[in-house]
């Protein structure tokens, strides 16, 4: 087992009061969407949960760190952004040093114990229908989800070193070469792991109601000097915005707000529709809630990694029965952009890296 530190804020005169792990994300994207009913929609939170956890922050800290304004949606106060800036520089610091401090220690993780004991712990690229199915598993279905989103990679990396029983991420269907595919799926075996389809979906780039600008490729930006939002460094869809500005044979360097980056979807949406960035790419479904334009540039398929040894275990059947129920279809059924043909059936990952399942 691998150990890495993390950040943890908490008052100096209470060692047992550390900052909730939901407050930071919240504050960032309320930050990005001046808008807390947008930023519970990123975090995936209740506006309930999100607004009692300001409220009690500032209870806690004696002054607010959010100001809900009517009319005008909502903003940081200073404190509220002192605390982000003291954060980013933080984790600066400790990425600069996080090689040197991991530790190896000698304890078995815990995938050979058996699955369906108790929820499938899954690791995953920001999804919409994912996250819906999280939180809302159809009826009787008996599935239950701990969801960890994250960047595709990472969740790849973390299905490897067996820290959860699934993983999910991406993969575009219209990749020239295998190893563009394999780009996107660095970690896993063919002995070892087996596939699962769960979506198609449908990326592009979101602009403004109506495209004032014509936007139609990734060059336009550059071109027309827009501010981009972008993606955090290990997910699938940075990995695949940068093999597009290859591909188009544009400087990342020529394109503003290239290093500003959000952690999912519905967060560069917000940041498009609240005016901070001019233009982003993520999903159909992410644009349509906030009302913005969409340029359509790939259609990629969102699948789950499991082990081998797991398929027959009675939590992974229960998940690919779900997958494959007209529930299911109903849910992702809502979502712009989404498909659900194939959910649930199993994929090898030859065919993956070799094209055959476009």
């Amino acid at each position: 087992m691998r150990l890495v530190p993390a950040l943890v804020w908490r008052h100096e005169d209470d060692p047992a009061g550390t900052l909730d792990a939901r407050l930071l994300p919240l504050l960032r994207a309320i930050a990005a969407a001046s808008s807390l009913a947008a930023a519970v929609v990123a975090c995936g939170v209740s506006y309930r949960a999100a607004w009692g956890l300001l409220r009690d922050y500032q209870r806690r800290l004696g002054e607010p760190l959010v100001v809900l304004e009517r009319g005008r949606g909502a903003r940081l106060t200073a404190p509220a952004e002192r605390l982000l800036a003291a954060d980013a520089a933080a984790m600066r610091r400790l990425a600069r040093v996080l090689p040197t401090l991991a530790l190896e220690i000698g304890l078995r993780a815990r995938p050979d114990a058996a699955v369906g004991r108790g929820p499938l712990r899954v690791a995953a690229s920001h999804d919409l229908a994912l996250a819906a199915l999280a939180n809302e598993p159809p009826a009787g279905s008996g599935l239950r989800l701990d969801v960890a989103f994250m960047g595709s990679l990472h969740a790849l990396e973390a299905f490897a070193a067996g820290r959860v029983e699934v993983a999910g991420f991406h993969v575009p269907l219209d990749l020239r070469s295998q190893a563009e595919r394999d780009d996107f799926l660095r970690g896993l075996r063919v002995r070892r792991d087996h596939l699962l389809r769960f979506v198609d979906r449908d990326q592009g780039l979101m602009l403004p109601a109506g495209n004032p600008a014509h936007v139609r490729h990734f060059r336009d930006i550059a071109a027309h000097g827009l501010r981009f939002i972008n993606r955090q460094r290990g997910s699938g869809t940075r990995l695949l915005i940068d093999q597009m500005l290859a591909r188009e044979a544009v400087d990342p360097h020529a394109v503003v707000g290239y290093g500003t980056e959000e952690f999912t979807h519905p967060a560069v949406a917000a940041t498009v529709a609240s005016g901070r960035a001019d233009v982003a790419f993520g999903l159909r479904a992410a644009a349509a809630a906030q009302r913005l334009a969409f340029v359509p540039l790939v259609r990629e398929r969102y699948l789950l990694a499991v082990r081998r040894k797991d398929v027959a275990d009675p939590a992974v059947i229960r998940l690919a029965r779900v997958l494959a129920s007209a529930a299911f279809a109903r849910m992702v059924g809502r979502l712009p952009g989404y498909r659900v043909a194939g959910a649930g059936t199993g994929v090898e990952l030859d065919a993956i890296r070799a094209g055959l399942e476009a």
